[in-house]
């Protein structure tokens, strides 16, 4: 199904939606965004207290996962489409001084968005490169933890997605993402249709095959939830979610 996706036209269409993301965060999405969405996800409040109010306005992401890692203090953290930066800003808080949080993204008002936001705040141990999910330009091994938010639904090969995260990862390094997936497989017309991948729907998988695809790339599952208070706005997406089960949920995932 993916291989008949347009994927320059996906590319087009994804950056243009988070391009209105990190611009005009107050306009109509098919998704919720916001504080009031990411405290009901899970964000501690007093992390948000911490980080630019701008950040949190344009935070698209899907589901909570902090609580699923370990103490961060020092780690190296990469976040895979970090967008305007939210969970980069409560990863740099979790890390310390000491750590390293990175911001991947290919958006670049998404980047230039939260680039603007951590020069105003000073925050030292935060950087935000361009790239893409499934081909980082960093070395093997040299992250602690890898996170994303919402994003690896949009990719449209996402084994090889899972496999340069076991490869950016060090032995014994976790990964911590919420997505999208669905209950059953999504029918051609809807996995064929760009728009609704860029609304972070016609990319997501089934339940099964997503976890599938994170242990053959050498990742062992060993946390999951059902992100309940993740909702669509859209009537299309709502639609979907009743049809073939489209569902947020947050898992973790350790290096072999």
């Amino acid at each position: 199904m993916a291989a008949q996706v347009d994927r320059a036209e996906l590319e087009g269409k994804v950056k243009a939606m988070y391009k209105d993301v990190a611009e005009h965060p107050e306009a109509e999405f098919h998704f919720e965004m916001g504080r009031a969405m990411a405290e009901r996800l899970g964000y501690r409040p007093g992390d948000l207290d911490q980080i630019p109010a701008e950040a949190i306005d344009s935070f698209a992401g899907v589901g909570y996962y902090f609580h699923l890692l370990d103490d961060l203090e020092g780690a190296r953290v990469l976040d895979l489409g970090s967008g305007s930066g939210m969970d980069t800003f409560v990863a740099s808080l979790l890390t310390g001084p000491a750590g390293t949080v990175i911001g991947l993204d290919m958006t670049d008002s998404q980047r230039a968005k939260a680039e603007g936001l951590r020069r105003r705040q000073g925050v030292r141990n935060l950087t935000y490169v361009k790239g893409y999910i499934d081909a980082a330009p960093f070395e093997d091994g040299c992250f602690d933890v890898v996170i994303s938010n919402g994003v690896i639904n949009l990719a449209v090969d996402k084994p090889q997605v899972f496999q340069e995260i076991a490869r950016l990862l060090r032995p014994g390094g976790k990964l911590a993402l919420a997505d999208i997936v669905t209950d059953v497989q999504l029918p051609e017309n809807i996995t064929c249709n760009t728009t609704l991948w860029a609304a972070c729907i016609g990319g997501a998988w089934q339940a099964a095959r997503y976890r599938d695809a994170i242990e053959t790339a050498g990742l062992h599952i060993v946390a999951e939830q059902i992100n309940d208070a993740y909702r669509f706005l859209s009537d299309n997406a709502q639609g979907a979610t009743k049809k073939f089960g489209v569902k947020s949920i947050s898992l973790r995932a350790d290096k072999v």
